[in-house]
This record gives structure tokens, sequence and C-alpha cells, in this order.
């Protein structure tokens, strides 16, 4: 420990120069080497001591510092050496001082052990079973720590648990588990109740070193060689009898249907006859019992046909008079119709004809204070086709469109005489 090793390493210099020292004197030997030798007193013999003391410390804190992390899912447990107590961390920082305190960091998440050396029946270590034949079996174990017993045995724990602890109990309970059961059982009728019982021998085992067993999963079933070839033949023939059995009992059924078909035939067939001799006699008796009811029904039939037509001949009479009556308030309604559209037809052109006569009055005489207004008309009706028309005014005032229209100008006289004329 690095504490042992300071308590040596002072009392090894206290003991260098106490031989050194001695009570003071000059030390033995030579007059020369005595009269230059120098010998420390006590104040300087115990401050190189404690600088001895404090290089070292100082050495061992940078090679060996003390703060440890202790990781999500893991649990530290720190010791103390000198008194013993324990304490128990997660997820942070630990101060741990050297010489003095213990830290063992113990993963709590699930983990899994897979004996390999039973997984095959030619392989190291196989399982045996009641007949004493070799196979193997594909066994995955999940555990976990207890964490509430961690710091308990924490002293005792191993650091390999799946090697010294979880391994050795799984072999001293599957071996003995196995070998109570033959291997048709093993191989499928009696997984589940294997895997309880081992979960049951084991998990008390595990949980006395504070080691939980979550489950245990038994997959592939390595059979040997010859058992399986033999397995093989044997399930070749009790196919080929459970085949032969069903073959037999399905015959019998279609004997038996058949003969159940022929009797079911024969009973429908006397009942066929027995129902159509009764419906042709209850048939005879209903005719016979309608003939009772149906002439005094015909002559009822006929006297109600006759009212009936009578009735009809009486509607229809009642029917011509009132489409005839109908047909003429038709006729004087449209005449009367027609009447009033020509009334309003012609008061319509007579009032349309004063409004066209007035407009065009009033147009006249716009044009005759404006001539301009016929060369706006002209631009507005061709701007659709012409943007802009630019075009000084005729000097004889006349229209400026003209020439468009293929008009001649008029001359100034001419153009004078018609404004006189105005």
């Amino acid at each position: 420990m690095l504490l042992d090793r300071l308590k040596e390493l002072a009392r090894s210099i206290r003991d260098r120069f106490s031989r050194q020292s001695g009570d003071g004197a000059a030390p033995k030997g030579p007059p020369a080497a005595a009269a230059r030798a120098w010998v420390p007193g006590a104040r300087t013999q115990w401050t190189l001591l404690t600088l001895a003391a404090l290089a070292v410390g100082g050495y061992g804190l940078y090679s060996f510092p003390p703060i440890q992390t202790v990781e999500r899912g893991e649990l530290g447990v720190r010791t103390n050496v000198l008194t013993g107590a324990v304490s128990e961390w997660r997820d942070g920082k630990v101060f741990v001082m050297p010489a003095l305190h213990e830290m063992r960091i113990y993963s709590l998440r699930d983990q899994t052990y897979r004996p390999e050396q039973v997984s095959l029946a030619q392989g190291p270590a196989p399982l045996q079973s009641v007949e004493g034949l070799s196979l193997g079996v594909d066994l995955t174990f999940r555990y976990a720590l207890d964490p509430s017993k961690v710091a308990e045995i924490s002293s005792n724990l191993p650091d390999n648990l799946s090697r010294d602890i979880v391994e050795p109990a799984v072999q001293g309970v599957i071996y003995k588990i196995f070998a109570r059961y033959t291997v048709r059982e093993i191989f499928s009728t009696k997984r589940v109740e294997i895997q309880q019982a081992i979960e049951a021998d084991l998990a008390p085992k595990l949980a006395a070193d504070g080691v939980l067993l979550r489950g245990v999963q038994m997959g592939k079933v390595d059979l040997p060689p010859d058992y399986r070839r033999g397995m093989d033949g044997l399930l070749v023939e009790e196919l080929a009898t459970e085949k032969m059995r069903y073959t037999l009992e399905l015959k019998g059924k279609r004997v038996r249907e058949m003969e159940l078909d022929g009797e079911a035939e024969k009973v429908r067939r006397e009942k066929a006859a027995e129902a159509a001799g009764r419906e042709q006699v209850i048939a005879a008796k209903s005719q016979e019992e309608a003939m009772k009811h149906v002439l005094p029904f015909k002559e009822r039939q006929i006297e109600q046909r006759k009212l009936e037509a009578e009735a009809e001949k009486a509607a229809r009479i009642r029917s011509a008079e009132g489409s005839a009556q109908a047909r003429r308030i038709e006729a004087n309604g449209e005449a009367d119709a027609r009447q009033k559209l020509a009334d309003a037809e012609a008061y319509r052109l007579e009032r349309v004809g004063k409004a066209n006569a007035e407009q065009m009055q009033r147009e006249g005489s716009l044009i005759t204070q404006h001539p301009l207004l016929i060369q706006k008309a002209l631009a507005d009706k061709l701007s659709d086709k012409i943007q802009v028309i630019v075009a000084p005014p005729p000097a004889d005032g006349g229209f400026i469109g003209a020439p468009l229209l293929g008009r001649q100008p008029r001359n100034a006289d001419d153009t004078r005489q018609a404004a006189a004329g105005r």
C-alpha cells in the first residue's frame, strides 16, 4: 500500500541521519574527512522528511487520482480500509482516497450466459438424458446483480461473475435436471416443465450470492445422430400407421354413409307417394267445395260488371261535357290574351316611334350645332381597329372621314354656299 511505502521511506531516511549524526560530534574516520563532514540537526532532518513525504504524496495523487466515475446502470461500492465502512454510489463522481478507500464498480444491467459446452450433442460436455444418451441444448440464462445485496456481499463477489458464480451454479443444476427426462420429453413434451424446474433450482442458489435470475430460455435441441435416424424411421412408421387407420375409418364412414343414403331415399319415396295421394284427395275435396261458392260468385261478378259499365258510361259523359266546357273557357281566355298582347304591342311600337323621333330630332339639332360629333362617332367605331387618328380638320369644313368613304372634298364655294344655306 502507498501509506506503508511512505512509512518505510520515512523510517529509512531517519535511520540514515541518526547513524550519521550520533550525538552531534564528528564521526570517526580520517581526521581530514571528519573535519569536512557536515552533520545536520534534528530540525533539518524532520524538514527533509516532510518534503520527501509531500513529494511522494503528490506523485501518488498524480499517478492515482482520487476521483472515480460511476456510469449509468452501474453501482459503486466504496470500502474504508481503516474502519471497514461500506457506502454505495450511483451515476456520478466518487472521491476515493488512495491507501484509505477501495472502490469496486458493478454493472446492474441484465446479462446473459450461454453454456456453449452443452449446446451440441458431440460437444465437449453434452447433457445426458435418462436413457444415457448425449444431447445438446441451446440454453440462455439472463441474470443481474441484486442492488440491495451488493454492499453486503461486495467483499465476497469475484470480478468475473459469469465465470466464478453463474457458470458453476448453472452446470450443477442443468445436468441434474436433464438427467430426469427422456430424449423425447426434452425434445417435445416437457420443455416448459424443464425450464420451470431449472429456474426453481437455480434461482435460490444465485440469490444467495446476490444474483437475480431473470429467466431461462431453452432453444434448439441437438439430438444424437443415431437417435435422430431411428426417430425419423419411427416417425415414418407412425405416419404410415396413422394413414392406414384414417383410411380404414374413412372407408367405414363411406359404407355407413351409403347405407344411410339408401334408407333415406326409401323413406323419402314412401313419404312422397303418401303425400301425392293425400294431395290428390285434398285437391278433389277442395274443388268440390269451391264449386259451391264459385257459381254464386260468378253471378255477383256479372251483376257487378253491368253496374261498372253503367258507371263508366256516366263518368265518360260527364268527362266529355267538362272537357268541352274547359276548351271553351280556354279559347275565350286565349282570345282575350291575344287581344291584350296586340294592344300592348301597338302601344309599344307607338311609344318606341315617338322616342326614336324625339331622339333623331335631338341628334339632328346637336349635329347641326356641333358637326365634329360625326367625326368623333366614326373614330369611336374604328377605335378597335385604329388606335390613334391624327388629322387636321378639312379646309372646307367637311367630314374628316370623307376620303375613307370615297367622297370628294368640296371646294370653298360649295362650303360657303352650304354655310349660307344653313
